[in-house]
């Protein structure tokens, strides 16, 4: 039973291309489209990659470049201070603000300056521990994305949100980090707080690496919400996450998938995030409350749909209804065949002419 909408978060990632017109007009989409969250990504690249690190096989596919992921990152870095237009130009348009903080500086930036009070920590800062616990310590609601991630991976990190979560004093430890996760207050805390995304981190990803079956693993592993992040073509995949109980779903969308940068290709364009909303909310209205009974626009089908007891034959009054002076028709409704027994063998109580219905 559901009972609440799902979150759809337009993730704009970098798609800006380093422009902030350009993020205004994703934006723009992301609000004309009916999404609840417009997401974007805020780091240092001088902090999130070091110089011998190599772009992805994606990355270099996609954008026609070989180079390393800090030259490609500081293209497409924002600088703080665009943060602030963006948030008042989101705030115009009637659509959320979120970005994601790739180092603890960016993270510290989108909370106490931006003020920021929901926050999500990508696929690949999973193992990032330092990082995860600066999360936690905020004691904002998290968004902890899953992709490439085992589950036991994916206890460990809420290890460290549990601890962060709880505010222990001390140093950190993973043995603290297993103590907080096992503990009652620590279940409770990420219950409140912590919403896990399965993801499958390559772009775009493969049909047979989506494996959304995952989804309720997880859920059923850590008894937490859990939803969606898509990096593949199209929208079938994330209505299929819908239908599936995703309580979140975030897609990448582009103004145009053939512009330069790394992200282009697996995301969609305007109309196809249109689609993509407009069907997870038609998706949304089949789960109902959950109560097995006829719904208000079957009612009138019940007398049409259903039979009752018929006179077979003509029958006078106070004849014994046997066998063969009754069969069972539509419409439904007379006496139900349900009550087929207990008519039988008792006398009539009026004159029927045969296919008029029993009272």
């Amino acid at each position: 039973m559901r009972n609440d909408k799902v979150l759809i978060i337009a993730e704009a990632g970098v798609n800006h291309n380093g422009n902030l017109e350009l993020a205004k007009k994703l934006i723009d989409v992301a609000a004309e489209t009916g999404a609840d969250i417009v997401k974007f990504q805020t780091f240092k690249a001088s902090k999130l990659a070091a110089v011998s690190a190599l772009q992805a096989d994606y990355q270099t596919r996609n954008t026609g470049v070989s180079e390393s992921q800090l030259d490609m990152l500081k293209r497409l870095e924002l600088k703080y201070e665009d943060h602030f237009e963006l948030v008042d130009y989101c705030n115009s348009k009637g659509i959320a603000f979120l970005s994601t903080a790739f180092d603890e500086e960016s993270l510290a930036f989108l909370t106490e300056e931006l003020g920021q009070t929901l926050l999500k920590i990508p696929s690949g800062e999973l193992t990032n521990a330092p990082l995860l616990l600066a999360h936690a310590r905020t004691g904002l609601d998290i968004i902890l994305s899953t992709g490439m991630a085992t589950l036991s991976e994916i206890e460990t990190a809420l290890g460290v949100l549990a601890f962060g979560l709880m505010q222990l004093e001390g140093e950190p430890s993973k043995d603290k980090f297993f103590q907080a996760y096992f503990s009652d207050e620590g279940k409770i805390a990420l219950k409140a707080k912590v919403t896990i995304l399965h993801c499958t981190t390559e772009y775009p990803a493969p049909l047979e690496d989506i494996n959304l079956n995952a989804m309720q693993t997880i859920k059923d592993a850590f008894k937490l919400d859990v939803g969606y992040s898509d990096h593949s073509e199209g929208i079938l995949v994330p209505i299929a996450a819908t239908a599936l109980n995703a309580k979140i779903i975030e897609k990448h969308f582009t103004l145009d998938q053939n512009m330069e940068g790394p992200d282009h290709k697996a995301s969609l364009e305007p109309e196809q995030l249109k689609e993509m909303i407009a069907s997870i909310r038609k998706v949304e209205l089949v789960f109902g409350d959950g109560v097995k009974g006829p719904r208000p626009s079957e009612i009138k089908n019940i007398a049409i749909a259903r039979k009752s007891l018929v006179a077979a034959k003509d029958i006078t009054l106070g004849q014994v209804i046997t066998e063969d002076c009754m069969t069972i028709k539509r419409p439904g409704d007379g006496i139900s065949p349900l009550n087929y027994w207990d008519v039988l063998g008792t006398t009539a109580n009026e004159t029927y002419k045969k296919d008029e219905l029993l009272k």
